[in-house]
């Protein structure tokens, strides 16, 4: 396109909606909004705040326009709380109000416009998807089934790091084979399989394309053509990237995985798998085949990544912290004797590698923000009129850090949650600390992720002194935030210098 006609095309939208602006701003209804920094016509805050809606920088909003307060992010309107009774109020008393979804133009094309769960409005399609997913995947009775399994793939985690002779000396990004592992606990669950290795040419082809999409999901870098809709077309080509995506990685998914087992299904005629029981729902009509590899898609990201994350965290911190490191290998000595492997039973009896797992989820909260909610009506909060479709932020990092309701919550102490936080649980029973959520919007993984934390951290700390490398105090644990998420930004070399048996 010539760039003359393009800059006249340009400027003739752009007065366009000045002018739609203008006209509802005359006509439309009268709204008490909440407080929050003045805007441009169009573009609303988007120029003065940028694209990177951190926990930090909202945090650092927070406090100079209040507990809750609203942002004009071009067409949308994001408003964020911040104190434990607007959360319980979000989340809670009125989790209906507010508990639908709100997806942007790339979360669209990787959940087929909410076809998942994890990012449906609320109403009977979530319902549905959430009955399916719990039986198989979010009870006691799966990690019975399963905890033998973690175990096992924990065991393993050890035993090649003993095997690496570089681990001991300059150090291993011990990641790489935590991702292995997380992987394996996974699809155990859901398809009945596992990687050998490393080396695993589908492993490494399945986990390069979940790392694209996380890389493109979580960028910032598409908010432009989300919040100003007449610049999409500039988006065209990161959207395309996006749809082809979707695409290879949902052919791995069915090609792979899926097909085998309707494959093993139709010879043996039992079920068990996660996979098996979705399957099963598909052939009763309750779900359709798109629907079963959202599935797939959300346990994908949304329960193999933010688990690993939250692995990685605990080791920076356990490493920059040799007392605690210590103080734990000292619990499970005593309780379990010295050289008896922790395993997921035995959680009740360590509480204070259950303070650890707790302090690293609210120190260094994967999901600080939570999921966004949204309320498909206007609603009411604090007072405030919050006009419908609004995008809503809990920052919970901020709850589960703000020095007003923490004692020096800047500090990784783990004894916190054994003296003066002795009540609070991960689950959400105080709305200072709710990392998975709280209510129908919850994250039902919790029930996974929580033992598997802590039997890996636990397993770790039994059989290696965790060390930064050589010349290093300590290791950098400079955050990375996304969209929504909190990863370390460097995956971190480790001395894992082996303990005698």
């Amino acid at each position: 396109m010539d760039l003359v006609l393009l800059e006249k095309a340009l400027l003739g939208l752009f007065a366009a909606a000045v002018l739609a602006v203008a006209v509802a701003k005359l006509t439309g209804k009268r709204y008490r909004l909440p407080p929050g920094p003045a805007g441009a016509p169009v573009v609303g805050n988007w120029l003065q705040v940028g694209d990177d809606l951190n926990h930090r920088n909202l945090m650092s909003l927070a406090k100079r326009f209040g507990d809750i307060f609203l942002l004009r992010m071009g067409v949308r309107n994001l408003v964020v709380v911040s104190t434990p009774e607007l959360a319980k109020e979000v989340l809670h008393t009125q989790g209906v109000e507010f508990g639908s979804r709100t997806r942007n133009v790339v979360f669209d094309i990787f959940t087929g416009k909410g076809q998942d769960m994890v990012f449906t409005v609320y109403g009977d399609h979530w319902r549905k998807m959430r009955r399916i997913m719990t039986v198989p995947f979010f009870t006691n009775k799966v990690v019975a089934q399963n905890r033998v399994g973690w175990e096992e793939e924990a065991r393993l985690v050890v035993e090649d790091v003993r095997k690496d002779p570089r681990a001991a000396a300059e150090g291993v990004v011990i990641r790489r084979r935590l991702q292995l592992m997380m992987y394996n606990d996974m699809f155990r669950i859901m398809f009945d399989t596992r990687f050998e290795s490393e080396q695993d040419p589908l492993f490494n082809k399945l986990k390069a394309l979940n790392a694209e999409r996380s890389r493109l999901s979580q960028s910032f870098e598409y908010n432009y053509g989300d919040f100003i809709p007449v610049l999409r077309p500039f988006l065209r080509g990161y959207l395309n990237r996006c749809h082809d995506l979707k695409t290879r990685r949902m052919k791995v998914f069915e090609d792979n995985f899926v097909q085998e087992r309707k494959k093993v299904m139709a010879q043996t005629g039992e079920i068990r798998c996660a996979m098996d029981h979705i399957l099963e729902a598909e052939r009763k009509g309750e779900i359709n085949h798109d629907n079963v590899l959202y599935i797939v898609e959300n346990i994908n990201v949304a329960a193999i990544e933010t688990t690993l994350w939250s692995i990685e965290w605990g080791i920076a911190e356990l490493v920059n912290h040799p007392a605690i490191q210590s103080k734990l290998r000292e619990e499970m000595d005593s309780v379990l004797g010295a050289g008896v492997p922790v395993t997921e039973p035995d959680l009740e009896r360590l509480p204070y590698l259950q303070a650890i797992v707790k302090e690293t989820l609210r120190l260094r909260m994967a999901i600080p923000l939570l999921v966004p909610h949204m309320n498909l009506n206007d609603g009411k909060l604090a007072g405030y009129d919050i006009p419908a479709e609004s995008k809503i932020l809990v920052n919970a990092w901020f709850l589960a850090n703000d020095p007003k309701r923490w004692v020096r919550p800047d500090e990784f102490r783990p004894e916190r949650f054994l003296e003066e936080e002795k009540t609070v649980e991960a689950h959400g029973n105080d709305f200072r600390f709710v990392p998975f959520g709280v209510g129908r919007r919850s994250c039902p993984g919790i029930i996974l992720a929580l033992p598997i934390i802590g039997i890996t951290l636990g397993r770790l700390v039994q059989n290696f002194q965790l060390l930064p490398p050589p010349g290093q105090d300590k290791i950098d644990t400079t955050e990375k935030p996304g969209q929504f998420s909190n990863q370390i930004a460097k995956h971190a070399t480790i001395v894992c210098k082996p303990l005698e048996a």
